[in-house]
């Protein structure tokens, strides 16, 4: 062997090295991370029962600070109508009910991703009642009119 095949010899296995070390950089860089699990919160049967047979409320999108009015339409069977609310895919921290109703019940609770605003009318009433209710965080407010039929 002459002196410059000796000199070559240890530069190309640096550079084999140094090729290779790029190659599994770069394959490394090029594999996508898996996505993060999206969590939602599970929904239960019992959540859903009960609920009135003629119940329309309408889809509803709130805004901060904000006052959205709802026409609600029931049928008085003994059952609740909802109203499904939510703040970035999320449930609110808390409603608060500002102006209860003169004939029925009001239920504010979570339910999956939702926070969900149920009227209840007493048993055997039918005409028109009202009640408003103010969600946490981002205040905004909800009036809701109600009309419920007899069964």
């Amino acid at each position: 062997m002459d002196l410059i095949a000796i000199r070559r010899q240890p530069n190309r296995r640096a550079a084999w090295a140094a090729l290779a070390l790029i190659g599994a950089g770069l394959q490394g860089c090029a594999e996508k991370p898996p996505a993060p699990p999206v969590q939602h919160a599970r929904l239960f049967a019992t959540d859903f029962e009960g609920g009135a047979k003629s119940c329309i409320v309408p889809k509803l999108k709130l805004a901060a600070g904000r006052t959205s009015r709802v026409a609600m339409k029931v049928g008085n069977d003994g059952g609740w109508c909802g109203i499904a609310v939510a703040r970035n895919a999320r449930p609110y921290a808390v409603g608060l009910l500002e102006q209860p109703p003169t004939h029925g019940k009001v239920y504010i609770h979570p339910v999956g991703d939702d926070t969900r605003i149920d009227y209840t009318p007493d048993l055997g009433f039918s005409g028109s009642d009202s009640f408003v209710v103010k969600l946490l965080p981002g205040e905004p407010e909800v009036r809701v009119s109600v009309t419920v039929t007899p069964k």
